[in-house]
């Protein structure tokens, strides 16, 4: 398969302080890739310069060829780079099923077989998917979405971004302040959704249940790449584990 994202020699000031210092990745279509590490490492600046939230000094990023180096997010959004953000910011106000369809406001018509779909029609069949997914939400749909719990929001801020039909979805923490057993659920969703063909790029602290998941990880320390490489040969180096990402609880 192609690389769908290649970042190469970014870096990423702070006014005087450097959070990125040159660090290449590279994210396969169909794969889930992780950026792990301790904080500041700089594992989340690395995902908002992706999306363009961050702006980068030097370096490139490219997304299926094309440079989109510093492009802003909403044309990044168009393009198919998604991303449900750090802390969820759910729309207060909103129902649940309201915070979806926010999420589907960059979808445009689209030819399939050769016939013309509407927006209306695509939006509908990714409420679908998303209610599948999620059939919490579909209960939930009336509710509004600030009574949520915690993992019902994260749930729905996952499901937001599918509602941008992602060509590459980025998850900023998704297990950030769950209890165990709802991060596990959220883990297992991740797994499904890239046996449906999705492709994500995934930022963590919790090294162990990402490992498990992932096809290539990348760990960060003060804003360089210290060690690269498959998850699963990561997982089995005891070593670096301890070292890098904490001993396993």
């Amino acid at each position: 398969m192609n690389n769908i994202l290649e970042v190469k020699d970014l870096v990423v000031d702070y006014g005087i302080i450097k959070a990125i210092k040159g660090i290449n990745l590279f994210v396969e279509e169909g794969s889930i890739v992780a950026i792990l590490g301790a904080n500041g490492a700089g594992k989340t600046t690395t995902i908002r310069t992706i999306n363009g939230i961050v702006k980068a000094k030097s370096g490139t990023i490219h997304f299926n060829g094309e440079d989109i180096t510093n492009k802003t997010p909403y044309k990044l959004a168009a393009k198919g780079i998604i991303q449900s953000p750090e802390g969820r910011l759910i729309l207060k106000g909103l129902t649940v099923e309201d915070n979806l369809l926010v999420g589907a406001y960059s979808l445009k018509p689209e030819k399939i077989e050769g016939k013309r779909v509407g927006v209306r029609s695509i939006r509908n069949e990714l409420l679908k998917e998303v209610y599948s997914t999620f059939p919490i939400l579909y209960e939930r749909r009336k509710q509004q979405a600030s009574t949520l719990s915690g993992g019902e929001q994260q749930m729905l801020a996952i499901g937001r971004a599918l509602m941008g039909k992602p060509k590459l979805l980025l998850l900023d923490e998704p297990s950030l302040g769950l209890a165990p057993m709802i991060v596990q659920e959220i883990f297992q969703v991740i797994q499904k959704l890239k046996q449906r063909g999705n492709t994500i790029l995934i930022v963590e602290q919790n090294a162990f249940q990402t490992l498990k998941i992932a096809d290539y990880v990348y760990v960060l320390e003060l804003g360089k790449v210290k060690t690269e490489g498959k998850a699963k040969d990561l997982l089995q180096d005891n070593q670096l584990v301890e070292a890098y990402l904490g001993k396993q609880k």
